[in-house]
């Protein structure tokens, strides 16, 4: 992206232009060329992420909300953490959720408009679009989960971080299907730093009603991720929405001089000045962002957006081998 200065003008715009077999990645580099509006951002995004991911001395954060994980872009997570393009990931609950229940169930096409009393009458939930049928979602998470859990305490593992849960769900409780068992054969730690807030956590609640020497330790996640940040020499983030997830991974970064390489895609705004909305050079003031870093905000559908940064991404990766 040309730095605001008298030289941007000099760099001229240029149509489109369109060719047969044209990849993703061909039509991200003319995005760059086109320019306005979002699509250069778009285009400075996949730029980013290259030279994050070329950055050998670079920790790669991927953090996200749940609700993309109810759709197929759930698939573009799971592609990410499959080919180790990210070290760690910060997620939410949901993101559980929806992970664990889709190894067996279907979710289902919809609308916005649908009447939803009509549907909460049939046992079917609405998250956007997308139809979350109950038999699709809360049974199935309690016997994957109350399941896994008894397991482990019979094991004697009473007390256990985030990470080392996610870990083993992604071991015992899906497929390959699954971002938790990719993430889990790849060694990419999943932090959820509110781990109550979605049905997986609601059965860790259940399950210490009866087990009242277990615990969820999540202090051993800051644990590690005090370690993680302290040690990198440098750190990236993709940062998909907002809310928690995104929050704890830019605090974390305040301790090392602030991230390096940052993509924010999302929907939200700023003006009413909320932390899914505020953009990287906010975060810049508080020491979260390092003022040098690489970094853009992608104003966009992350459904839409994601799937294209990944296939780019993914294709221009494949010809450096």
């Amino acid at each position: 992206m040309p730095k605001e200065s008298n030289e941007a003008h000099k760099i001229a715009v240029k149509d489109y232009q369109f060719t047969e077999n044209m990849t993703v990645d061909e039509l991200v580099k003319q995005m760059e060329l086109a320019w306005g509006f979002t699509a250069g951002k778009l285009a400075t995004g996949v730029n980013i992420m290259e030279a994050m991911i070329d950055d050998k001395k670079c920790v790669k954060i991927l953090s996200f909300t749940a609700d993309i994980i109810a759709t197929g872009t759930r698939g573009v997570i799971r592609e990410l953490v499959k080919r180790k393009l990210v070290d760690v990931i910060i997620t939410t609950c949901g993101t559980l959720d929806h992970d664990v229940a889709r190894v067996t169930r279907d979710y289902y096409k919809g609308s916005f408009m649908m009447s939803d009393s009509k549907l909460h009458h049939e046992g079917v939930n609405r998250l956007g679009n997308v139809l979350v049928p109950n038999d699709s979602y809360g049974t199935v998470i309690e016997k994957k989960i109350l399941g896994l859990l008894e397991e482990l305490y019979k094991e004697g593992k009473k007390e256990l971080s985030t990470m080392e849960l996610n870990r083993e769900i992604g071991l015992r409780c899906v497929d390959e299907t699954s971002i938790a068992y990719w993430a889990a054969k790849n060694d990419i730690p999943i932090i959820v730093p509110g781990p109550t807030d979605g049905s997986v956590g609601y059965q860790l609640w259940y399950f210490s009603q009866d087990h009242k020497d277990f615990r969820i330790n999540i202090l051993k996640d800051e644990e590690y991720l005090n370690n993680l940040i302290f040690d990198a020499k440098k750190t990236g983030a993709l940062i998909v929405g907002g809310g928690i997830s995104k929050h704890h991974t830019i605090w974390w970064n305040q301790f090392k001089d602030g991230l390096d390489y940052v993509v924010y895609i999302s929907t939200a705004d700023e003006w009413d000045g909320s932390l899914s909305g505020a953009r990287p050079r906010e975060a810049v003031s508080w020491g979260k962002i390092n003022e040098k870093a690489k970094m853009t905000m992608i104003e966009g559908d992350a459904t839409m957006v994601l799937p294209v940064i990944t296939a780019a991404l993914i294709d221009r990766l494949s010809k450096k081998k």
